[in-house]
C-alpha cells in the first residue's frame, strides 16, 4: 500500500481578487534548492488553477495580481535578505504596481506573528507545511482581528495558514488522528525555475540529527523520505520533462528511508533504482547532495560507485575536523572517522569530486583548532569548498553556548580569510595542472556567456576561430554553488547539450575549454 501523501483539491477553483480574476503572480524563491521545490510546486499549483507566472525582475513596470515571496530563515543573513524582498514586494503594493503580498516558507515558520511588526503590508502568510494552500493565499478575504495584550485591535494577515506540523498540515486537509507512518509531500507537477535541462529531485524531507547549531528540524520538522515508488516517479516525471540532470536533495540524504517501518529500502536502494531510471533516458546525471558522514555505509559507498549514472560527486558537509568542536556541535563523528570515510570514498571512487562545507567561530573553537582544519582543507584539497561564519541561532543548544563562548566577529573574520585562503590555492595549482595537461572532459553547457565575459574569454585567444562563449560545468561541478566551466566554441552550442570538451585555461575557479569535436557531443537537449 503507498503511504498517503497531502490530499490534492480536484479542479481548483481560479482565485479572484474584488471578484477579479487572479491571473498573474510573480515567485521570488530564496535560500536553499529545498526551498525551490517548494515554490516550483506552489506555482504548479497556482498553474492548474488557471495562474501565470510573470519574472520576478519584471515586478517594477509589469505587475503582478499577487507576488509570493518564499522565505529563507536558516541563518540571521538569510532573515535579513528574506525581510528586504517582502518590504520591497509591500513598497510595489502601496506604488499600486502588485495586488497582493503573500509571504511563504521558513522564515514564516519560524518567526510567525513577528513578520508582521518587520514588515507592515503583508496580506497573507503560509508555512512550509502548507504549500497546497496557496491558492486560497492569493485570494483576498474579510480581514480578521484579534486583540493584543492591552486589548486593543491588531489586524491579521487575510490569510494564514501555519500548521505547525504535518500532522497539524493533515488535519486541515480533513484527515484525523496522527500522521500515519510513510506520510511525505508529493512534489510532482511542478513548475520549474531552473533551466530545462536539470532539475532538483527530493529524497524526502525534514531531518533527524538535531546539530546544536540548526534551526532545520525546529523549522522543517522530522525526516519524512518519501517512498522509492514516489521517487522514481518524479524522476521520471522531471527527466520527460527535459532534464538531463537531477540534483538529489534532502535535508540528510544519507539517511532516506531510515524512518520507515522496518526500513524497507535506504540510500543505497534510491542510487540503484534511480540509477536504472536514469539509463532509461539515455544516461542523465545524477547528483547526490546533502549526505551525512556518519550515516555512511559501506555498501552506500559500492552502490555509488557500482552506478554508470550516478556522477563521481559528493557533497557532504563536514562542518569542521576538530573532535571538540564536532562533538559541541553535535555532529555524531570524529576526524578519525571523517577521514578512514574519505579515503574508502576516493579508493572505491575514481575520480570522485568533493564538496563540503565548514563552520568557522563555531563557540569555543581555539586558534589550535581552527588551525587544524586550515592544514586539512591542504590535506584533503577538496574539489569545492564552502565556508560559513557561526550565526547563533535563537533556539539552538549552540546560541547558549555563544554567549559564554562566542568568537570576536573580527577573528572570524580573519578565520574565514585563512580558510578560503587554503582552498584557493588548493583550487588554483590543480585548475593550472589541468590547463597545462589539457584536459579532456565531458561538459554539461548551461547558457550562452554574458557579453561582456564573452568578449573578454574570446580576446583571449586561447581557442583561435572560435566565435561563441558559453557557461557550463562538468561533472565536478554543481550548478549556482560551484565553479564553472567557460566553453569558448566555433560552432553554437546549445543549453543542455554535453559536448567533450579539452581544458585550455582556467580563471581562478573557473577553467577554460573548447570543444574537441562536435561528433563527440554525447547528448543534445531537443528544441521545445
Amino acid at each position: 500500500m503507498t503511504p498517503p501523501s497531502t490530499p490534492t483539491p480536484e479542479a481548483p477553483a481560479r482565485p479572484t481578487i474584488d471578484g477579479s480574476e487572479v491571473t498573474t503572480v510573480a515567485m521570488i524563491s530564496l535560500g536553499c534548492p529545498k526551498n525551490l521545490v517548494d515554490s516550483e510546486k506552489m506555482l504548479g499549483l497556482l498553474a492548474e488553477s488557471g495562474v501565470s507566472p510573470v519574472p520576478p525582475d519584471e515586478l517594477d513596470h509589469a505587475g503582478a495580481d499577487a507576488v509570493v515571496i518564499n522565505t529563507c530563515g536558516f541563518l540571521e543573513a538569510s532573515k535579513e535578505e528574506s525581510l528586504g524582498e517582502v518590504r520591497r514586494a509591500v513598497d510595489l503594493k502601496n506604488a499600486g504596481k502588485v495586488g497582493r503580498v503573500v509571504v511563504a516558507g521558513c522564515l514564516v515558520q519560524r518567526q510567525r506573528a513577528k513578520l508582521l511588526e518587520w514588515a507592515p503590508g503583508i496580506d497573507a502568510m503560509i508555512g512550509v507545511y502548507d504549500r497546497e494552500r496557496v491558492i486560497d493565499a492569493v485570494t483576498p478575504r474579510a480581514q480578521p482581528v484579534e486583540r493584543d495584550q492591552r486589548g486593543d485591535p491588531v489586524a491579521l494577515p487575510v490569510y494564514s495558514s501555519l500548521s505547525r506540523s504535518p500532522a497539524d498540515a493533515l488535519r486541515k486537509s480533513g484527515v484525523t488522528g496522527p500522521a500515519p507512518a510513510g506520510y511525505f509531500e508529493s512534489d510532482s507537477a511542478r513548475l520549474r525555475l531552473t533551466p530545462r535541462h536539470y532539475a532538483y529531485l527530493r529524497l524526502g524531507e525534514g531531518c533527524n540529527q538535531a546539530c546544536a547549531f540548526c534551526t532545520i528540524p525546529s523549522i522543517r520538522g522530522r525526516l519524512r523520505s518519501k517512498p522509492i515508488e514516489q521517487v522514481e516517479a518524479e524522476a521520471r516525471e522531471l527527466l520527460s520533462d527535459g532534464a538531463s540532470e537531477l540534483l538529489l536533495i534532502g535535508q540528510d540524504t544519507t539517511s532516506y528511508g531510515s524512518d520507515l517501518p522496518g526500513a524497507p529500502y535506504d540510500l543505497t536502494h534510491a542510487i540503484e533504482r534511480l540509477d536504472a531510471v536514469a539509463a532509461e533516458f539515455g544516461g542523465a546525471w545524477l547528483r547526490l547532495m546533502y549526505a551525512y558522514p556518519s550515516c555512511f555505509e559501506d555498501r552506500m559507498i559500492d552502490a555509488l560507485a557500482a552506478a554508470k549514472n550516478i556522477t563521481p560527486y559528493l557533497d557532504m558537509p563536514l562542518q569542521h575536523i576538530d573532535d571538540t568542536v564536532l562533538d559541541r556541535m553535535r555532529r555524531k563523528t570524529a576526524r578519525s572517522l571523517i577521514e578512514t570515510l574519505l579515503d574508502k570514498l576516493r579508493t572505491r571512487i575514481p575520480g570522485l569530486s568533493m564538496r563540503t562545507t565548514f563552520i568557522s567561530g563555531f563557540p569555543g573553537e581555539t586558534e589550535a583548532q581552527h588551525q587544524s582544519l586550515v592544514q586539512f582543507i591542504r590535506d584533503q584539497a577538496f574539489e569545492n569548498v564552502g565556508v560559513f561564519p557561526y550565526s547563533p541561532e535563537p533556539g539552538t543548544p549552540a546560541a547558549k553556548m555563544h554567549k559564554q563562548d562566542a568568537v570576536a566577529e573580527s577573528v572570524v573574520r580573519q578565520r574565514i580569510d585563512d580558510l578560503m585562503t587554503a582552498q584557493q590555492e588548493v583550487v588554483f595549482a590543480r585548475n593550472r595542472e589541468r590547463a597545462q595537461e589539457h584536459e579532456t572532459i565531458d561538459i554539461a553547457i548551461d547558457s550562452p556567456a554574458p557579453p561582456e565575459q564573452a568578449t573578454g574569454d574570446l580576446q583571449l585567444g586561447l581557442t583561435p576561430g572560435a566565435k561563441h562563449a558559453y557557461v557550463g560545468r562538468s561533472y565536478r561541478q554543481a550548478p549556482e554553488i560551484d565553479g564553472v566551466t567557460r566553453v569558448l566554441s566555433r560552432n553554437p552550442l546549445s543549453p543542455g547539450e554535453r559536448v567533450r570538451c579539452q581544458t585550455v585555461g582556467f580563471d581562478g575557479y573557473d577553467l577554460i575549454a573548447r570543444p574537441v569535436d562536435d561528433a563527440h557531443r554525447r547528448t543534445s537537449l531537443p528544441l521545445a
